[in-house]
């Protein structure tokens, strides 16, 4: 019987290969840039299980066209690149690895806010400029201590945004459609507002929501138009929360006072709409903006850590089991079809 292929579409870590050394025949993409989409297609036509990234998409064409496939085993959380509805109706599992990235991504927010709201970018260049000759009264910034921090999610993002800001003395408020009443034993003194009551209110928000068709450019121009004048805006969550020219435009209106971010628009491969850059006017605001290129999970041992938690979903389905970390449930004959070209 043929060894089943194993595609990595990402460069990964020694380890993460041996983790799946003897379970078939690894093709691996070495480049450290992405594939396009059609040399993705070619390369997972006859694979019979995935390692997915950020910057892949899979959709319902491409699983037609790989009839030996099993599973799309994400190396992330979320998974809107990947359709898994369609997987599913075709027998295809797709898996994600759903609580490694929390933590390195709340971590991240926290320097974030700190980095936009303390002005340590412009301080920085203000240092390296060769014009500081020593304290001056400029470049003050707000404080976490006293000001209202609304967090837009409680999920469990939110939650770890929430219990590490707890110990700055932060009056900390959430909205999300769903009461987290348990979200109060990660950080005492919480409290959920309706959404309008948030964003009028907080000197700092916060998105932690995933994307969905729901939450796409949730923070639009009338979201803005309604937060409290001068308040900072953060986004570690997903780019196309959060409309980037609305957000432009608050900036210019002043109606924001700063926004930083750790993920953008252009990287939600799934809309087919989606810019295909940063806009420049953010790119330029140099003193209002501060950017990070999608480091929320990039701790070296977290890393490596998702990436053995993919490998192990798919060693879980080669062997015939349910991937540890599945999102859908494929359909029972189309599940047994596949198993039996692999």
């Amino acid at each position: 019987m043929t060894a089943p292929k194993i595609v990595v579409t990402s460069r990964v870590h020694a380890e993460t290969l041996a983790d799946l050394e003897g379970r078939g025949r690894i093709v691996v993409n070495r480049d450290g840039t992405p594939w396009p989409a059609a040399r993705l297609a070619e390369e997972i036509r006859d694979a019979a299980a995935v390692m997915a990234f950020m910057t892949d998409r899979i959709d319902a064409a491409a699983v037609a066209a790989a009839p030996a496939l099993r599973i799309v085993s994400c190396a992330l959380k979320g998974h809107d690149n990947f359709d898994a509805e369609a997987c599913a109706r075709a027998g295809v599992w797709v898996s994600i690895v759903p609580d490694l990235l929390t933590v390195p991504t709340a971590e991240l927010t926290v320097g974030l806010i700190i980095g936009l709201a303390r002005h340590v970018p412009a301080g920085d260049r203000h240092v390296r400029g060769g014009a500081f000759a020593g304290w001056r009264p400029e470049l003050y910034g707000t404080g976490l201590q006293g000001s209202r921090i609304g967090i837009i999610g409680m999920g469990a993002i939110g939650r770890a945004i929430a219990e590490r800001l707890a110990g700055f003395g932060a009056d900390l408020a959430y909205w999300d459609r769903r009461p987290a009443d348990d979200a109060v034993g990660f950080a005492p003194g919480l409290r959920r507002l309706d959404r309008a009551d948030l964003f009028a209110t907080s000197d700092i928000l916060v998105v932690a929501l995933p994307l969905t068709d729901g939450t796409l450019h949730l923070i639009d121009r009338a979201a803005l138009a309604t937060v409290k004048p001068g308040a900072l805006l953060v986004n570690p969550a997903r780019g196309s929360v959060v409309d980037e020219a609305a957000v432009a435009d608050a900036l210019a209106a002043g109606r924001l006072g700063g926004y930083a971010a750790d993920v953008f628009e252009m990287e939600d491969w799934a809309r087919p709409d989606r810019p295909r850059g940063i806009d420049p006017r953010l790119l330029a605001d140099r003193d209002r903006t501060l950017f990070t290129p999608h480091l929320g999970s990039a701790v070296a041992r977290v890393r490596l850590a998702i990436e053995r938690e993919a490998a192990a979903n798919i060693i879980d389905v080669l062997e015939g089991r349910a991937p540890r970390g599945a999102v859908n449930r494929p359909d029972a004959a189309a599940l047994g079809l596949r198993a039996g070209t692999a």
